[in-house]
Formats: structure tokens, C-alpha cells, sequence
């Protein structure tokens, strides 16, 4: 009983993050068109010095957020009911998280966090859903920044360990205390609500990533300490899938990169 009562709080806790993040962005987008009605409305304000780049970047942000929390949303929701699919072909991995994560450098950068990728392989071709691994990356990454501070480093790395590729993003953030490490990839758990609240989040990524790393057949762990750093470790099988199997999987057009990274690092852009 305690355990389904436990159960029902940290779910209604959920859907009260859920309601927060939708309606934040909504918020800002409804305050944003109200704003521009106003100066358009003052008619001694000349229409040219409306600063409408800026007010139409603040909507397509929030649009953004609002897209990232909806998607993954309606994935998990297609994770529990067994209808979520991924596409496997044989693709270098290496290639693929190397460029994912260059195509992010000069954002993290200009936040002034240092990046820096190294892996001991340069080429190395297993199954993968490469348009998963990015989402899987991007979502690290964005963690990564998002609990990061000015001056701080984040460290891609990637090992061949023969039966399998290990991947670690790992950051100088504020950490995570110890005795929070083992719900954090729980869908229903925040490691600390004060904290979500700071740092915008829904607190379902994490899950999602363990989700798509273990339709690999892959697996995720975490290592952290509070004010030194976190580090999350996922580790892909070193199968290849044959020709056969690779063809007849439907094939689904990607999305653009750059729509991708906006989408899931709409969070912590500052306009």
C-alpha cells in the first residue's frame, strides 16, 4: 500500500513538472505577442525600430521548448506500449558522435565552457540508429551545459573495448549528490526539485536516453560527485546487422541538425 501510495506521489509530481514546462514557454510566447500588439498599437512608435527579430527569436525558442517536451512525451509513451522502433544500419559511430558533438562547440563555447573530444579509434562500424545516437548526444550534451558553470570544461571521449564502444560525456558541474545517483534515470524522480526549477527541464530525458542506449541492446550508467563533476558512461554492442535486415527497415527522412540541436538545447539558449 505505502508502495502504491510512494508511487502516486512521485507521479502526480511528474505531471506537475509536465504542466510547468508547458506552461512556462507558452507563457512567454503569449506575453511576447502581447508586447508587440502594444507597439504596434502606440502609434508614436516607428514601426522600423520595432525590435521584431528579437521578440520573433524569444517565440521560436519557446516553440522549440515546447516541440522537445512533446517529442519525447509522445516517445515514451510509444516506449511503454511497445510501438517505438529503431532504425539499425551499419554505420561508424565514431563519425557520428564526433560530428554531432563538433556541431555543437561553438554554442558551448560561447557560454564559455571549454570542449574537448578524444577517442582511441577512429573508425569503428556497428548497428546503430544514427539519428538516435544524436538524440541520445544531444541530450547529454545539453545536460552537460545546462548544469555547467562559466569556466567549465565538458569531455566527450570514446573507447573501442573490442565486444563493444564505451561513450562518456562527462562535466565539471555541481554534480550530483551520491544518494541520488540510483533514481536518476527513473521517469517519475527528481534528483532535486529545487534544482529542476532552476535549470529548466522536464526530468524525462534522462529517461528516454536509457531507453533509446537499451533498444541498442546497450546499457547507461552514472558517476558523480556533488561540486566536482558528473560523468555518464553508455556503452553500444560492436554488432553489425546484415544487408538483408538493414534493407527492409523503413526508411525515415532526418531531421536537419541544426533543427535537431535547437530543439534540444531550446532549454538553456539565451536569446
Amino acid at each position: 500500500m505505502k508502495e502504491v501510495i510512494g508511487y502516486d506521489e512521485l507521479k502526480n509530481e511528474f505531471f506537475s513538472n509536465i504542466s510547468h514546462e508547458f506552461r512556462t514557454p507558452i507563457n512567454v510566447l503569449l506575453s511576447t505577442l502581447q508586447l508587440i500588439n502594444l507597439q504596434q498599437q502606440n502609434t508614436q512608435v516607428d514601426p522600423n525600430s520595432l525590435n521584431i527579430v528579437k521578440y520573433t527569436n524569444i517565440m521560436k525558442q519557446n516553440c522549440y521548448r515546447l516541440l522537445r517536451l512533446a517529442n519525447n512525451l509522445i516517445d515514451i509513451t510509444r516506449i511503454d506500449s511497445g510501438f517505438f522502433e529503431i532504425s539499425l544500419s551499419n554505420c561508424n559511430v565514431v563519425e557520428v558522435i564526433e560530428d554531432i558533438t563538433l556541431s555543437v562547440a561553438e554554442y558551448i563555447r560561447n557560454k564559455g565552457i571549454s570542449l574537448q573530444f578524444d577517442t582511441d579509434v577512429e573508425e569503428k562500424v556497428i548497428a546503430i540508429d544514427a539519428d538516435k545516437i544524436e538524440r541520445i548526444m544531444l541530450n547529454l550534451l545539453s545536460n552537460a551545459v545546462k548544469f555547467t558553470e562559466n569556466q567549465g570544461s565538458i569531455y566527450v571521449n570514446i573507447k573501442d573495448k573490442g565486444e563493444s564502444i564505451e561513450v562518456s560525456v562527462k562535466d565539471t558541474g555541481i554534480g550530483i549528490p551520491k544518494d541520488k545517483l540510483a533514481v536518476i534515470f527513473e521517469r517519475f524522480r527528481q534528483v532535486n526539485s529545487l534544482l529542476t526549477r532552476s535549470h529548466e527541464g522536464s526530468g524525462i530525458g534522462l529517461s528516454l536516453v536509457k531507453n533509446l542506449v537499451e533498444l541498442h541492446g546497450g546499457n547507461i550508467r552514472v558517476e558523480s560527485e556533488a561540486g566536482i563533476g558528473t560523468e555518464f558512461i553508455f556503452e553500444l554492442p560492436a554488432k553489425v546487422c546484415s544487408e538483408e535486415s538493414a534493407q527492409k527497415l523503413t526508411s525515415v527522412a532526418s531531421q536537419g541538425k541544426v533543427d535537431k540541436i535547437n530543439i534540444e538545447f531550446a532549454d538553456i539558449y539565451s536569446i
